[in-house]
């Protein structure tokens, strides 16, 4: 396979640039993103389906990844109890190192393939259950042997990957992969990559959420009420979709503490 993810910047002396100038070609750089991700939408298409009847199913989506790539998997599982109202261990991120590596990195973490399967066992993952690898590269040790492993106790297995022909997205029954080309800082794949798998991710647990029925309209009526910025949110979509006025629309709330159930009881009434 071609390691584009470390092949050399298309941009040399970065450090004789203008500022403006490497913000420019970085932002260049960043447009190129969302046209590789357009390509790689059957994939994710095949993904986000085999998720979707997994999960409708009472299956979790477990991401597994190291460094930038767990730090994501991890931001978009933290992100789905609040916005679609689910249980916090439907969508669940783990990344190489445990969690002190969210923050600070952990030496040779990545390098460890036996431990992702360890670290899985861990919550009793099954057959109903679903294993996607976040990996830029797709030479993640951790990575691939936890998509292996799972392979091999009958669990279904996805990836995001940024180079073709990887071996993470040969261990994953559901490769998708999205091919950025090299950093704008050679090696970096916090930048395009990490962007490219952001977006990959923003679209899976999306598309999965709203084919498990937590989305009305285009409306978040599952949302957990966490602040005063959301609750207000929620009277305003109460307001919307029933034509209530804004204080019953607020009582209702207040009474049953989840949009969906406030419109529930105005569309019985």
């Amino acid at each position: 396979m071609e390691i584009v993810t470390e092949k050399d910047s298309d941009y040399n002396d970065l450090e004789k640039m203008s500022l403006r100038e490497v913000l420019v070609n970085i932002n260049n750089e960043d447009k190129s993103v969302p046209l590789a991700v357009e390509k790689a939408i059957p994939q994710i298409e095949k993904l986000a389906a085999i998720t979707s009847e997994k999960m409708k199913e009472g299956g979790r989506l477990f991401y597994i990844g190291a460094g930038t790539s767990g730090r994501l998997g991890i931001l978009d599982a933290s992100e789905c109890p609040p916005t679609f109202g689910v249980p916090f261990d439907w969508v669940i991120g783990i990344i190489a190192g445990g969690d002190s590596a969210i923050r600070k990195a952990v030496e040779f973490a990545e390098d460890d393939a036996e431990q992702a399967w360890l670290d899985l066992q861990e919550y009793e993952i099954d057959s109903s259950d679903v294993v996607v690898g976040i990996a830029a590269s797709g030479t993640t040790p951790y990575v691939i042997g936890g998509l292996k492993k799972a392979n091999e106790n009958g669990i279904v297995t996805g990836c995001i990957v940024c180079n073709s022909g990887s071996p993470v997205a040969a261990a994953a029954q559901y490769p998708v992969e999205v091919v950025v080309g090299p950093e704008f800082l050679s090696g970096s794949t916090r930048m395009k990559s990490g962007t490219a798998q952001k977006l990959v991710l923003n679209m899976l647990t999306t598309s999965v959420m709203i084919q498990l029925g937590r989305v009305k309209g285009n409306k978040m009526v599952d949302m957990q009420l966490t602040n005063n910025k959301l609750y207000s949110r929620g009277v305003r979509i109460i307001m919307k979709e029933t034509g209530t006025d804004e204080q019953t629309a607020s009582d209702l709330l207040e009474k049953y503490g989840n949009v969906r159930k406030a419109i529930e009881a105005i569309v019985r009434a």
